[in-house]
């Protein structure tokens, strides 16, 4: 049995210091945010490695959805928002200590740039496609032109979003399954895998989606190595940090973390991936949609229950 002494009223369970503010629309952008990460890293590399036309849904085609993800991230985040009129605020000041600071300047670079990178694939997309003003038509030229170098920038910012998706969370010491600087490494290679997934799905090529789950199979082994030292580091760290891991290791977090996020998000796609490379025939949606299924469920596990730990020691 465990017994607590408390010397103030103000510890009532489940009220204070209990405190849920954030609920699916931060999951949900956080989500969005990696995936967009990971296409863009990836069509980033191959651009630099000159293999747009093998490669060319991971160059080309998968970018499409790096906007589209980032304007559904943004307004689920906007719909989080208190007082969502005065977001623009967040664009008055840069402030080096704060991780919203860097997350919202980043967005603020990477959506124009991928809205750009695809708009220069946009007469392969749409043959037919007849600009109806010069301006923009000279400048999407230009833009054509610099891939390279936007190829890098997309590659760096790709990076510094997904790992701002967890720093995001480890820069709150006030929880303890938060406060660890796994966090930006374990988000980012979730995003980065939830990206090849996306890939991998959309590919008809079958050598480009051989090479692309070679690399996830890599992702995903460094992403389960990272996990495992993440509750390593929990269970050797202090009394409210192993609380935090028995959420996980027992606790109410238990079969949706271990069962949907590491068996059925991250060890069978791996294994099916593993199959498929050895000549087997596996529907190739099923990996990839496993992998993106487990990487949302992950987001709002360590969201909902990083909210529910606390220190009372």
């Amino acid at each position: 049995m465990k017994e607590e002494l408390f010397i103030s009223g103000r510890d009532i369970p489940n009220i204070d210091p209990f405190l849920n503010i954030w609920h699916w629309q931060i999951p949900l952008y956080l989500y969005l945010g990696g995936i967009a990460a990971g296409i863009m890293f990836f069509a980033g590399l191959f651009t630099i490695m000159g293999k747009e036309k093998e490669m060319a849904t991971t160059v080309k085609w998968a970018p499409f959805l790096v906007p589209i993800a980032l304007v559904l991230g943004l307004f689920a985040l906007f719909l989080d928002l208190k007082h969502e009129m005065y977001f623009w605020r967040l664009y008055t000041t840069v402030r080096m200590g704060s991780p919203m600071s860097w997350g919202a300047w980043t967005l603020m670079l990477v959506t124009p740039l991928s809205m750009i990178w695809s708009a220069t694939y946009l007469k392969e997309a749409v043959p037919n496609w007849n600009w109806k003003f010069k301006l923009i038509e000279q400048t999407i030229g230009f833009f054509t032109k610099k891939r390279r170098e936007m190829a890098w920038a997309m590659m760096f910012l790709a990076v510094v979003l997904g790992v701002y998706t967890g720093i995001l969370l480890s820069a709150f010491n006030a929880r303890p399954l938060w406060n660890t600087s796994i966090l930006g490494p374990l988000f980012l290679v979730s995003g980065l895998s939830t990206g090849l997934a996306t890939i991998i799905w959309m590919s008809k090529n079958k050598t480009e989606r051989r090479i692309m789950s070679q690399i996830d199979i890599v992702l995903i082994a460094v992403e389960l190595f990272l996990i495992v030292h993440l509750f390593m580091g929990f269970l050797s760290a202090t009394a409210v940090q192993v609380e935090a891991a028995e959420l996980f290791l027992g606790g109410q977090f238990t079969v949706t973390f271990w069962v949907f996020v590491v068996i059925l998000g991250l060890a069978f796609p791996a294994v099916l991936e593993i199959l498929e490379l050895r000549g087997f025939h596996i529907p190739i949606w099923i990996p990839a949609l496993l992998i993106l299924f487990g990487g949302l469920v992950f987001r709002f596990v360590m969201v909902e229950a990083g909210q529910i730990t606390r220190y009372l020691y």
